[in-house]
């Protein structure tokens, strides 16, 4: 209960001077936001605030708490960006430390909240019962200076209420004993909290050096594989050129094939045609030669039936024998030069 004045004091003491300080209305709130939340540890609300500060309408304190997440939220996110962090693992990062942050500070604040209400609840508690247990004692008292009876009687309900009182007294006690506790355990949490902020850190600065790591292989291996494309890219262009050689060649040649096909289609209707005159000059040599054979035949037929006759004759006539011969010669010289003249 003490602590809870003096803590309510040194808030007052301290908005006085935020007061002469920022004498503008939603300014004043933004620092009492401040004030609450990092130097007591406090989680500011709309109410608070305007009970502490008491200026302006309902609005403005919840417009400047609104104001204060806001910033809160961005200056952490802007703390745990990076450069060298890819945009997943920024988003992924900052979302991870404010929920660790907001979760937290509201497991902290419930618990102490709790805390203080039940403390709170009980030692309102026990000054109800002090309070009625008083009345009480101040009412028998004045019924004792009636009567002695009512005296004694009296006396033993003091006691009673006293011992009640007592009772009480020790229950506010025991609450402010566990008041103590719940504060203690508020403390461990921050300094749980701290600790894994310090490991977050860590962790943070180990994914930095891993991505500055990543960073540097993967711009070493885009400088490979523009190397390797410019060599593709080359290759390609030189067999892009032996191709339009090669096409080029092969239509040259494809044009000359074809020239001389048609070349050779005429010379080979030439020659169809040159033979097909000479199947038929063949065919008359072969009916002339047959006809020549034919009548060299007969010729030799008629020389020999000539020669036959011409011994025959010979053998029947006396000599001179080179008369004869010499007629039978001239006789046989147009026979033989009319066989020459066919056979030519």
């Amino acid at each position: 209960m003490d602590a809870s004045l003096a803590l309510e004091a040194q808030l007052h003491a301290e908005i006085d001077q935020l007061r002469a300080q920022f004498p503008r209305t939603q300014e004043l709130y933004r620092e009492v936001c401040v004030l609450l939340f990092f130097r007591h540890g406090i989680a500011p609300t709309a109410n608070r605030l305007y009970q502490l500060v008491k200026k302006g309408s309902m609005s403005a304190p919840a417009e400047a708490l609104t104001r204060f997440w806001a910033t809160l939220r961005e200056k952490s996110r802007v703390r745990i960006e990076h450069p060298d962090l890819p945009t997943e693992l920024q988003s992924a990062t900052g979302e991870l430390a404010a929920a660790l942050w907001t979760r937290a500070v509201d497991m902290a604040q419930d618990q102490l909240a709790a805390a203080q209400l039940e403390a709170q609840r009980s030692v309102a508690d026990a000054h109800s019962q002090q309070t009625r247990a008083e009345a009480e004692r101040d009412l028998l008292r004045q019924e004792l200076t009636g009567s002695a009876a009512a005296l004694d009687g009296a006396q033993t309900r003091v006691k009673e209420l006293d011992q009640a009182l007592a009772i009480s007294v020790a229950a506010a006690s025991a609450l402010r004993d566990h008041l103590g506790l719940a504060q203690q355990d508020e403390q461990q949490l921050q300094r749980a909290l701290e600790t894994a902020r310090h490991d977050f850190a860590s962790e943070l600065d180990k994914l930095r050096a891993d991505s500055k790591g990543a960073q540097e292989r993967l711009k070493a291996a885009e400088t490979r594989a523009l190397l390797e494309i410019d060599r593709e890219r080359q290759a390609a262009a030189r067999l892009q050129k032996d191709l339009d050689t090669v096409t080029r060649k092969a239509e040259q040649g494809s044009t000359r094939q074809r020239d001389e096909v048609q070349k050779l289609q005429g010379q080979l209707g030439d020659l169809r045609q040159q033979v097909g005159v000479l199947e038929g000059n063949l065919d008359a040599l072969r009916t002339a030669n047959s006809r020549y054979i034919d009548e060299a035949a007969q010729a030799r037929e008629q020389r020999d039936q000539l020669a036959l006759s011409l011994t025959h004759a010979a053998s029947k006539q006396k000599p001179p024998a080179a008369k004869p011969t010499a007629g039978l010669r001239k006789s046989i010289g147009p026979v033989r030069k009319s066989q020459r003249t066919r056979q030519s």
